[in-house]
């Protein structure tokens, strides 16, 4: 079975966290939520979140890839959090997945692992993302690193993620019955 953590801090933005969460869960992929302490982590928008495990954890490594949502102050504490940058840079050292939306490209630009790569993130992050080749695609995939917009381009994120899975046939499913498709068109 693949697996995919989702790392929440405090000030997480929701949809992409849990969008996230839903879509690897519609398609059979373990996916855990870990904090950064305790279980209860707040949103950015007051949403209180029960992680499935935190920091603590003897298994933070053995998934398959690592998810840091954006929202503010969530990525600035992703960021700051020394634990997280190491397991980034291990996610990233073993060619697992390492999956950043919106503000949360910027724990991978801390980590040190965007240098000449091909990323995105929200607009307001251009500037902090030094060395690396900015795309303003919805979503951007180069090597092991995929990243994304923000809040609403959640969907596809977690869509490349289960491609990258290898799951492309349940993504395709998921895209159609979520109605994606008919967005798209």
């Amino acid at each position: 079975m693949k697996s995919i953590i989702v790392m929440l801090a405090e000030g997480f933005e929701e949809i992409e966290a849990l969008t996230v969460v839903d879509v690897m869960r519609r398609a059979g992929v373990k996916c855990n939520m870990c904090s950064l302490k305790g279980k209860q982590v707040t949103g950015s928008h007051g949403i209180k979140v029960e992680a499935d495990t935190d920091l603590n954890s003897s298994e933070l490594v053995s998934y398959d890839g690592i998810v840091l949502p954006g929202g503010m102050p969530g990525a600035e504490n992703l960021k700051n959090n020394l634990q997280v940058v190491e397991l980034v840079k291990e996610y990233y050292s073993n060619g697992k997945i390492v999956a950043a939306i919106c503000a949360a490209p910027i724990v991978l630009e801390k980590a040190g692992i965007i240098r000449g790569k091909k990323i995105t993130s929200f607009p307001d992050f251009k500037e902090k993302l030094d060395n690396s080749i900015y795309n303003e695609d919805m979503v951007v995939e180069d090597e092991n690193i995929i990243t994304s917009r923000g809040p609403a381009t959640a969907l596809p994120f977690s869509y490349a993620i289960l491609k990258k899975l290898g799951l492309n046939e349940e993504a395709e499913n998921l895209y159609n019955s979520m109605l994606f498709n008919i967005v798209t068109e």
